[in-house]
C-alpha cells in the first residue's frame, strides 16, 4: 500500500487536533480517507491547509495522510496547516526562517471563553429592564 511516513507530526488549533504523515510524492492529500477536495469544500480552507507547502515550494513533492478530530472547519484547517509545516520542518531545519516569518509555527492559543454564570454567554448580559 502506502510507503512508511517520513515524518509525523501533530497540530492544534480551538478544539481541534490534526495529526500528519507526510511523504515523498506527488501532492496528494487524504484526510480522513478523503481528498482534499471533498473533506474541505471551500478553497479558503484548501488554501490554508496547503499554506505551508506553498511558502516552501514543496507543492508537488509531498503527500500528505492526516487525520482530524474535534472543533469546526476553519480549527480543522489550521490544525492541519501546522502539522504540515511541522513535518517540513523536520524534513529541512532551514526551511524554518521561511515557516517562522509566514507565522505557520506559532501555536493559535485563542480558544472559546466559559460562559459566567448570570449571564448568557461568556460576556453576553441579559436584557436590562429599568421598570
Amino acid at each position: 500500500m502506502a510507503t512508511a511516513p517520513l515524518t509525523q507530526t501533530t497540530g492544534r488549533r480551538k478544539r481541534a487536533v490534526a495529526r500528519a504523515q507526510v511523504r515523498p510524492g506527488t501532492g496528494k492529500f487524504l484526510i480522513n480517507g478523503k481528498v482534499l477536495e471533498d473533506y474541505f469544500p471551500t478553497a479558503v480552507s484548501r488554501m490554508v491547509v496547503s499554506e505551508a507547502l506553498t511558502a516552501t515550494e514543496t507543492n508537488e513533492t509531498y503527500d500528505v495522510t492526516a487525520t482530524i478530530h474535534g472543533g469546526g472547519v476553519s480549527g480543522q484547517a489550521g490544525a492541519l496547516r501546522m502539522a504540515i509545516a511541522r513535518s517540513l520542518l523536520e524534513i529541512d531545519p532551514e526551511w524554518r526562517p521561511v515557516l517562522k516569518s509566514a507565522g505557520l509555527l506559532t501555536r493559535d492559543s485563542r480558544k472559546k471563553e466559559s460562559k459566567k454564570y448570570g449571564l448568557k454567554k461568556a460576556r453576553k448580559a441579559p436584557q436590562f429592564t429599568k421598570r
